[in-house]
């Protein structure tokens, strides 16, 4: 169960990590958060903007497959978005770092 409101990114980030337990799950935010950033880094070297609009997909849709898939719940994205954006790169740069484990 989740809180109604989070007042900070430091209270919703226990959530964030509570609902990513799976392992599989958690390879495929990190994945679809490295391929974002490779389709936007793409986009800017070809100068094709028009390819940016695929960068929410590339993140999103290995991240969503995870919640269906591995932890059975919904992605807070759709109800935090701004929060799970910043929850989805801090993941990554914990796991690059060896912080957490993938």
């Amino acid at each position: 169960m989740q809180p109604a409101e989070f007042a900070s990114f430091r209270e919703f980030y226990p959530y964030y990590l509570q609902q990513h337990t799976n392992r599989t799950s958690r390879r495929l935010h990190v994945a679809g958060t490295l391929l974002a950033i490779a389709v936007a880094g793409g986009a800017a070297a070809a100068g094709r903007w028009a390819w940016l609009l695929a960068a929410p997909v590339a993140g999103y849709l290995p991240a969503w497959t995870g919640h269906v898939l591995f932890e059975h719940n919904s992605p807070a994205t759709l109800r935090h978005p701004l929060y799970s954006l910043r929850a989805d790169f801090t993941l990554l740069l914990e796991v690059l770092s060896g912080r957490r484990p993938w």
